[in-house]
C-alpha cells in the first residue's frame, strides 16, 4: 500500500472548517476549528476533512466572485497536481498586472514582429519577457534569474505606469520594425533589445533610426564588435548564463556604445563650452558668478550623490554632470533643498537625456512637481 503524504511546501495549508463537539450537557454542537494539513497523510485528517477529501471526484469547479489574487490562489493549488513550466507557474505571481501583460501581449509586434514559436507562446515566454523588460528598465538593482523572483518582485514594486510605457514602446516598435531585422527579438535577447530602445527614445531621435541600427547590427557590428573584455556580443555569458545580472550590463553598455557611434553621437556631445557657461545659460544666471560659487556648487553635489545615488547608476556618468551641477546651482538660487527629492528620483531613473539641457530642465520639472506633491 502506497501511503501519500500531503507536501510540506504547500501553500494555504491552513483548513478551516465545521466540527462536532458535545457540550457539558452531552448535547452535540459545531464550533469553527482550523487544521494544518503540511505534512500529513489521509489517515491524520479530522473525520469531516476525510468527507470533504472524499467528495473531491469533481470533473468542473466553479469559484464565484473572485478577486485576481484568490483566482492566481486557486490556479496555484491546482498546480499542485497539473504540470505547469517556469514561466507559467510564475505568472500565477502577479494578478496585479496580469491583465495588462495580456492586452501588451495582443500588440502586433508580439504577433509579428519577433521569432518566437508557437511552443514559446504556449509556454509563457512572452509573459516572461515583458516582466523582464519592466524590471531591466525600472528595478534593475533587484534583477534576479529566477523567474518566479522577478514576477512577484514587479507584483510588489511594479507600477502600473511602468507598464504603460512599455505597451507605447511595443506599439511603437510594432509599426518600425522589419522582416529583415525581426529575428533580432528571440526569447532570449528580446528584453535586452527593448531596454535597449527604452535608452533610445530618449535620444529623441525617429524611431526608424532604431530600425536602421538593428540592421547594422544584425549584417555587421554582431559578427565584428567585440567590448573591453574581447567578446563579441553572442559570446557574452556567465556560467552558461545569459541572465546573470553583470551579462546584461556588459550587452546593454556595449549594445549602447555602438548606438551612439552609429547615430553619430559620443556621449559627450555637448555644445564644447565650460560648464559655468553651460549653468549661466539655462539658469539665466551670470557667468561670473557661476564661477565664484563653482567649488561650493560640486562638494556639495559629491555629497548629495554620495548618500542619494547607488553606485552603478548611470545618473553618475560624468556625461551628465553639467545637468547635475546645473541642478546644484538651481538649489541655491532658489533656495531649495535637493536631498529628498534626488533620492527618489533616483531610484526611479537610471538613466538621462544625452542632451544635457534637456535632460535639465526634465529634471527641475520633475523636482518642481515633487514640490507641489509636498505641498
Amino acid at each position: 500500500m502506497v501511503i501519500i503524504k500531503i507536501s510540506s511546501s504547500v501553500e494555504n495549508s491552513i483548513i478551516s472548517y465545521r466540527k462536532k463537539v458535545k457540550d457539558k450537557n452531552g448535547s452535540i454542537t459545531w464550533e469553527d476549528a482550523n487544521f494544518d494539513i503540511k505534512g500529513k497523510i489521509y489517515e491524520q485528517l479530522p473525520e469531516e476533512l476525510k468527507k470533504k477529501f472524499n467528495g473531491y471526484q469533481i470533473e468542473t469547479v466553479i469559484h464565484e466572485k473572485c478577486d485576481k489574487n484568490r483566482i492566481a490562489t486557486y490556479i496555484k493549488r491546482y498546480n499542485e497536481h497539473s504540470s505547469m513550466n517556469t514561466n507559467q507557474k510564475a505568472f500565477t505571481y502577479i494578478d496585479k498586472f496580469a491583465n495588462k501583460i495580456r492586452k501588451i501581449m495582443d500588440n502586433d509586434f508580439f504577433l509579428n514582429c519577433n521569432v518566437y514559436s508557437d511552443n514559446d507562446k504556449e509556454k509563457g515566454v512572452i509573459e516572461r519577457i515583458i516582466v523582464e523588460t519592466v524590471m531591466c528598465i525600472n528595478h534593475f538593482d533587484g534583477w534576479n534569474r529566477e523567474a518566479k523572483k522577478l514576477f512577484k518582485y514587479i507584483n510588489a514594486y511594479g507600477t502600473k505606469k511602468e507598464f504603460d510605457i512599455l505597451e507605447d514602446y511595443i506599439f511603437r516598435l510594432g509599426n518600425t520594425v522589419t522582416e529583415d531585422v525581426k529575428d533580432i527579438f528571440n526569447k532570449k535577447d528580446s528584453f535586452i533589445f527593448l531596454t535597449l530602445f527604452d535608452r533610445f527614445v530618449k535620444l529623441g531621435f525617429d524611431d526608424i533610426k532604431f530600425t536602421e541600427f538593428l540592421r547594422k547590427f544584425k549584417y555587421e557590428l554582431r559578427e565584428t564588435s567585440r567590448n573591453k573584455n574581447g567578446l563579441l556580443f553572442d559570446e557574452m555569458k556567465q556560467n552558461s548564463s545569459t541572465k546573470d545580472k553583470q551579462v546584461i550590463i556588459d550587452k546593454l553598455d556595449m549594445l549602447e556604445k555602438l548606438m551612439l557611434e552609429f547615430l553619430h553621437m559620443d556621449n559627450t556631445n555637448i555644445a564644447h563650452i565650460a560648464v559655468e557657461e553651460f549653468i549661466a545659460d539655462v539658469l539665466g544666471m551670470d557667468v561670473e558668478g557661476v564661477c565664484d560659487d563653482m567649488k561650493d556648487f560640486n562638494e556639495t553635489l559629491e555629497r548629495l550623490l554620495d548618500n542619494t545615488v547607488k553606485v552603478g547608476s548611470k545618473l553618475l556618468n560624468e556625461e551628465n554632470r553639467f545637468s547635475l551641477l546645473a541642478m546644484m546651482a538651481y538649489s541655491y538660487k532658489e533656495d531649495k533643498d535637493l536631498d529628498s527629492w534626488m533620492a527618489e528620483y533616483a531610484k526611479n531613473n537610471n538613466t538621462y537625456f544625452v542632451d544635457q539641457k534637456k535632460n535639465f530642465l526634465h529634471m527641475k520639472h520633475d523636482f518642481e512637481q515633487y514640490l507641489k506633491k509636498g505641498a
